[in-house]
């Protein structure tokens, strides 16, 4: 043929695939499973979780964090990340990353550093050296094996898990969308989707007409 008859098809757009998140008490108990046995490991694993649930850091963010990059004061404390494009944000450092932050900076961190040459690096492997990518993910692993968490999870999980609680807590989306560092504000959107399902749940669980 001369010419294509489906040229002027315009295909199915797939369904949006919305962003994972998980309970507020599914997160407390991969937090407290990362903390058993108060050693340096348990300890950086700690305040690794809770600066990415805390703060919703990109797990590369979160490994690239530098002892200079936190602001630990108790009123207006933050943590700077360096993201995507070189671009750098403040975000707020809540009283639970902090306090989980400095907990490993004074009981764990210096015992890891021991087996190093010395490193700016916040998050250290148990030879001294910056925290890989691949070991954060296996730590969140064996955490979840440990909570007894099902199904998948990964570092980004922590990351949807804060913007999605934040949308349900009242959150305004540009306010959310300032915190993860989303260029557009179209992509911090897919995850008002995410709050909208959770709304339809406890509308239709709790209106007598809603079925």
């Amino acid at each position: 043929m001369t010419s294509d008859p489906a040229g002027a098809v315009t295909p199915p757009t797939p369904p949006s695939r919305l962003p994972k998140a998980i309970p507020v008490e599914d997160v407390v108990r991969l937090l407290e499973a990362a903390s058993l046995g108060d050693t340096p490991v348990s300890l950086r694993d700690r305040a690794l979780f809770e600066v990415l649930y805390g703060v919703g850091a990109r797990i590369s963010e979160a490994v690239g964090l530098d002892v200079d990059d936190l602001d630990l004061d108790a009123d207006q404390g933050s943590v700077r990340l360096l993201g995507k494009g070189s671009k750098q944000r403040l975000v707020p450092f809540g009283s639970y990353a902090r306090e989980a932050t400095a907990a490993y900076l004074v009981r764990g961190r210096p015992a890891l550093a021991a087996g190093g040459r010395g490193t700016l690096a916040l998050f250290l492997n148990q030879r001294g050296a910056r925290l890989s990518r691949q070991s954060a993910w296996a730590a969140l692993q064996t955490a979840a094996e440990r909570a007894d968490l099902t199904g998948h999870l990964s570092p980004h999980t922590l990351r949807h898990s804060f913007a999605t609680h934040l949308l349900d807590g009242g959150a305004d989306v540009r306010v959310v969308q300032e915190l993860l560092g989303h260029a557009s504000v179209t992509t911090t959107q897919i995850y008002t989707m995410v709050s909208i399902h959770r709304l339809r749940e406890v509308y239709a669980g709790a209106h007598p007409r809603a079925r």
